[in-house]
């Protein structure tokens, strides 16, 4: 076989909301292109995979697409398989592709476990809840020759590259204040959230917090130094406890200050399906200068006359720059956006691996060669955001007290002598 006719297996661990909307269609789009074989998901009940199955978005948009469901659907619905993925990956062929779908505190497990499986791996945010797991886990790859990506998929938004570029230039000055906020959906509290977003596991600044806390690192280049997180608790249906709203303020190398605000609470009803921007500004000579991203509110929006819309209300910001679903010169419809442009280049990051290094020194020179263009996330590249997780966990369950990060030849977080 060719390197041009090598393809990858796709195993999805995990078949919750971000498989549906944005990991699956993206990896069928990469299969209808032939860069993926064969696709399967696996979780701990055959509930979620029928759900996916069952998706009529995802059936119209992929027609005669399909994966292969661990377990398998003929098993009982109630039916839980805790150890799915480890038989999964036990059966997979070498080198292969493990996208790593889970609740935040399993990730480390998963990944882990897919690098001793002789797998690529692609994990959504944040890697792990450690910085000394995060360096394990890029030890691990290397030693193996193995591709390791984070989803931060801000970075492929076409305006945070911009930023970046200018930001080098020297066109802003210096970031010194700035402000962030990412609050997703009331609902979110009605999903399996309420089972595993629980206040001695994570929080929303951790979970979504994280996605700003990189971007402004991505553009910058400025390491944080110093955390402080407040969270706002509360009660989910079911009632477990959860920090439902959070709010952190992070310090940088140079003395800079960003304020980041996250929950789970944005109205069902109201416009657009959640509500996030970012504000930076810069000091310069004489002058100083700003980078304002709307990132909710794009300047697309439908009023529906029946029914509602994609974000699920009448009224509706209607953004196509993540992932929307649109007509193609091919059958059914194509995935665009930011979104979907970050997992198809991880995948490909994979796939150029497998097409193009024979040698275990020229797989590491690949991995070393994509951690220092810093475009795609690593753990070698973003690892200072497992550094503000920690800080952060830390910080929030002692009500906000700060908590600094400590950099040298062991870089840890310690909390704040008063």
């Amino acid at each position: 076989m060719s390197d041009a006719q090598i393809k990858l297996d796709v195993t999805l661990i995990g078949g919750g909301m971000i498989v549906t909307d944005l990991i699956l269609p993206s990896v069928y789009q990469l299969q209808r292109t032939g860069a993926v074989g064969t696709i399967h998901i696996c979780d701990r009940s055959t509930l979620p995979l029928m759900a996916l199955k069952d998706n009529a978005d995802l059936a119209r948009a992929f027609p005669g697409q399909d994966f292969v469901a661990h377990p398998a659907l003929t098993e009982p619905a109630g039916q839980i398989f805790p150890d799915q993925f480890a038989q999964v990956l036990a059966a997979s062929r070498p080198r292969q592709a493990v996208i790593v779908a889970v609740p935040d505190q399993m990730h480390y497990q998963m990944v882990k476990a897919a690098l001793l499986a002789d797998q690529h791996v692609l994990c959504v945010k944040p890697l792990v809840l450690s910085y000394a797991q995060a360096v394990e886990l890029e030890q691990l790859a290397l030693e193996r020759g193995l591709f390791v990506g984070v989803e931060y998929h801000k970075r492929f938004d076409r305006r945070s590259l911009v930023a970046k570029t200018l930001y080098a230039e020297g066109r802003f000055g210096t970031f010194v204040m700035g402000e962030a906020k990412l609050i997703e959906p009331y609902y979110y509290r009605d999903s399996n959230f309420q089972n595993w977003f629980l206040c001695d596991k994570t929080d929303p600044f951790v979970y979504v917090g994280c996605h700003y806390v990189d971007l402004v690192y991505f553009i910058t280049g400025l390491k944080p130094v110093a955390v402080s997180v407040s969270g706002v608790k509360g009660k989910f249906p079911n009632g477990n406890e959860g920090y439902l709203w959070a709010n952190g303020r992070v310090r940088y190398e140079n003395g800079a200050l960003m304020s980041i605000s996250a929950g789970l609470g944005y109205p069902n009803d109201a416009a657009g399906s959640n509500d996030q921007a970012l504000m930076m500004y810069c000091e310069g000579n004489g002058k100083s200068g700003m980078i304002q991203h709307d990132d909710q509110d794009r300047g697309v929006r439908h009023s529906y006359a029946q029914g509602s819309g994609c974000g699920g209300s009448v009224y509706n910001y209607v953004s196509p720059d993540f992932f929307r679903l649109v007509q193609w010169e091919g059958k059914g419809l194509k995935p665009v956006g930011y979104g979907v442009d970050s997992i198809v280049a991880n995948v490909e990051a994979m796939l150029r691996m497998e097409r193009g290094a024979a040698t275990l020194e020229q797989r590491r020179a690949l991995i070393r060669e994509v951690n220092e263009a810093g475009l795609l996330a690593t753990p070698a590249n973003s690892s200072i955001n497992e550094l503000v997780v920690e800080a952060a966990r830390l910080s929030i369950q002692a009500d906000g007290e700060w908590v600094n990060i400590v950099y040298g030849g062991q870089p840890h977080v310690e909390e704040r002598k008063r």
